[in-house]
């Protein structure tokens, strides 16, 4: 499969399941973690792509999509990004809930290809972009929601640190984090909490407790 045919790509190395937290939603999954990663791995070495992070359903975007159904009036009638989108679940969660417009970022074509298969799954609509966000203003965005971001020290002081500039500007700002190491120690304020059943070929234990937070200005 080439760098050119991502959403073959999705449906050839997924089945359609439903995320153990979310079950009124579908979504184009790995069934078996090994055979997808070695797959990509074949498709990485000729072509530079990254692993695919899309095809799970990570505990802390599994959270705020929870989170987003649970309490539709956080994103009903809002303009929403669904930050590091992954599958798009969270962004789906939203529309779901009633968001007024749904704008899912990643910079992964097949996590583009897997988001649009998987609203289409759930008769959604999202704006899926590939533009890299972090830095800049989102003046058209009510509310931000990033599932599972904090798992590296670059990508979270970087990310943090720019979602804090935004929550300023009086956009409310949601993170989900089932316990990474680099999730901000202060400045937040607890919204919801799930428990997560997990995968050990994913996580080291088969439920995950997992936070979701609002992200308080810095």
């Amino acid at each position: 499969m080439t760098h050119a045919d991502p959403a073959t790509f999705v449906r050839t190395n997924t089945a359609i399941a439903h995320p153990s937290l979310l079950p009124e939603m579908r979504l184009h999954l790995a069934t078996e973690v090994t055979p997808l990663w070695e797959a990509t791995e074949a498709t990485l070495a000729r072509n530079n792509l990254p692993p695919p992070y899309w095809a799970f359903a990570w505990p802390g975007g599994q959270a705020v999509a929870r989170y987003a159904l649970d309490n539709p009036e956080a994103v009903r009638g809002k303009r929403v990004l669904d930050f590091a989108a992954g599958t798009g679940l969270v962004g789906i969660a939203c529309a779901l809930a009633g968001a007024a417009h749904v704008r899912a970022a990643e910079i992964d074509a097949f996590a583009l290809a897997a988001m649009e298969l998987n609203a289409a799954l759930n008769g959604v609509a999202l704006e899926a972009v590939s533009d890299d966000l972090v830095g800049r203003d989102l003046p058209d965005i009510d509310v931000v929601l990033a599932g599972d971001v904090c798992y590296e020290r670059p990508m979270a002081e970087r990310v943090t640190a720019w979602l804090r500039r935004i929550a300023a500007t009086g956009t409310l700002v949601v993170l989900g984090d089932p316990g990474r190491a680099y999730v901000p120690t202060s400045g937040l304020e607890r919204l919801g909490r799930y428990a997560v059943p997990t995968s050990l070929e994913l996580e080291d234990r088969t439920l995950r407790e997992t936070n979701v937070w609002r992200l308080l200005p810095g």
